[in-house]
């Protein structure tokens, strides 16, 4: 196949197919660089109440010291082997799990997170709208330009005019990008040192990227060409700053960074594939995190007496550690023992005041152990979880069991309708919203709240079929 060059009719410069076609495919590059700062959002979230626990932790002086509120901010971790961290509109920062597998210590995550705190508290998300529009007008111009001059008869100049106009465009994008980052890098040294953190990790976090740099050969990297400053340059210009702040010796809290190494190994045993496992880890290493880490592998290996062997060491290490405790009761519920089970998740769910992803699991052994005299504190444990964490299907898909065992059709199909809802399936959630308020009295809370997952529901599968008209 042949590049086909633009032409135009000599008696009237209207544009043949092929020019409709090459600028069709400006327009393209243009919507594609609006959208070029909104990141995929296809990725599973991994929900675990220790890991969100120590995240609460180590975000909390950081979140405090940018002059956020500590209650509209969520540090959530993305099922993603990739080494990378971001915001994506509103106060939650992403952390992939390859970035918690790369990072040596709980400094350099507080680091990333300080980094990412940044661009929360500038608002960067809400601006990249700005470095777009700025784009978009570079774009617009070389496009009329260009255009004008093909249909005069200067293909060649035109196409030239396009394609330098879109590479500007695209320049003067990255150009603010950079910007943004370089802000962000500097907010996330201040954070830091208000909250007292040692800086240390931010920098070494920073090496460890220049190493990835160094893959690719950094001396060919076009430093006007990537969205963010070159690693050195970042490096360069936070170290001098970062090593004269009085916290830059502060050593982490030991025990804060213990929980560290457990939620790393956790979540490298149940991301990994089991032989990966016990390479890292092996047999011969009894620390906690091995141990941890080694739990899991034998447990997805269908080997649970070696699973609960771990988990029994661990608890001997650790006794009354709840996070133990919930770990050797799912092994024992997953394995199809939900009775022995049920001791070691009600201890858990009391020694965390009932936090909700332990009573979920809690609630779902109850379920699954067919005692019909379960089902009421099932479904006490199962409506207490919901109230403190809504945003939690698995267990809304478990009060919904207890819902339809125990003969309330209507509120079985609302927590059914919940969870549809929180899974964005529209047609799903508005068929089950719609049956529960059929069955339930209305007016009430339970009503009202499935007329609004069904309104909601609705509006989505409206927008959804005029968006393919």
């Amino acid at each position: 196949m042949r590049h086909q060059r633009p032409v135009t009719c000599c008696s009237c410069k209207a544009a043949h197919p092929p020019l409709m076609q090459f600028l069709k495919s400006i327009v393209a590059a243009l919507v594609a660089l609006v959208l070029v700062a909104q990141p995929a959002m296809a990725q599973s979230v991994l929900r675990d109440a220790e890991t969100e626990a120590l995240f609460d932790a180590i975000s909390l002086p950081l979140i405090k010291a940018s002059g956020l509120d500590p209650k509209n901010v969520d540090i959530v971790l993305i099922g993603d082997k990739s080494i990378n961290a971001f915001v994506a509109g509103g106060q939650i920062v992403y952390i992939h799990a390859g970035l918690i597998e790369a990072a040596e210590n709980a400094n350099e995550v507080q680091g990333v997170i300080a980094h990412e705190l940044g661009h929360v508290a500038a608002g960067d998300v809400l601006r990249s709208g700005e470095g777009a529009k700025s784009a978009t007008g570079i774009t617009l111009l070389s496009l009329l330009l260009g255009a004008a001059a093909i249909a005069a008869g200067a293909g060649d100049a035109g196409a030239g005019i396009l394609m330098a106009g879109q590479q500007a465009a695209m320049g003067k994008y990255l150009a603010f990008n950079r910007a943004q980052e370089a802000g962000s890098d500097q907010s996330a040294r201040r954070f830091l040192s208000t909250a007292g953190i040692s800086g240390k990790g931010l920098i070494s976090f920073f090496k460890k990227l220049q190493g990835q740099e160094f893959r690719y050969s950094e001396q060919s990297i076009d430093p006007y060409a990537v969205t963010h400053p070159l690693s050195s340059d970042r490096i360069s210009v936070l170290s001098e700053a970062t090593a004269a702040d009085p916290a830059w010796n502060t050593p982490t809290d030991p025990a804060l960074e213990a929980r560290f190494q457990r939620v790393k190994a956790k979540l490298f045993g149940f991301t990994s594939q089991p032989p990966d496992t016990l390479n890292r880890y092996p047999v011969t290493d009894t620390s906690i995190p091995a141990r941890y880490a080694r739990a899991y592998a034998w447990h997805k290996s269908a080997y649970p007496e070696r699973a609960l062997a771990e988990a029994d060491a661990l608890i001997a290490a650790l006794p009354r550690d709840a996070y133990l405790e919930e770990l050797k009761g799912q092994i024992l519920l997953e394995s199809g023992r939900p009775r022995e089970a049920l001791p070691l998740l009600r201890a858990a769910v009391e020694r965390t005041n009932y936090q909700p992803l332990i009573a979920a699991l809690f609630g779902h052994a109850l379920i699954a152990t067919e005692d019909k005299t379960h089902l009421a504190e099932a479904r006490t444990v199962l409506r207490n979880a919901v109230q403190r964490d809504n945003d939690n299907p698995f267990a809304w898909y478990q009060l919904g069991v207890v819902y339809a065992q125990q003969g309330d059709q209507s509120r079985a199909a609302l927590a059914t309708a919940e969870r549809y809802n929180l899974q964005g399936q529209a047609p799903l959630a508005l068929r089950n919203a719609t049956l529960a308020m059929n069955g339930i009295v209305k007016g009430t809370p339970d009503w009202l709240r499935a007329q609004d997952i069904a309104m909601v529901s609705k509006t989505a599968l409206d927008s959804k079929r005029r968006g393919r008209r």
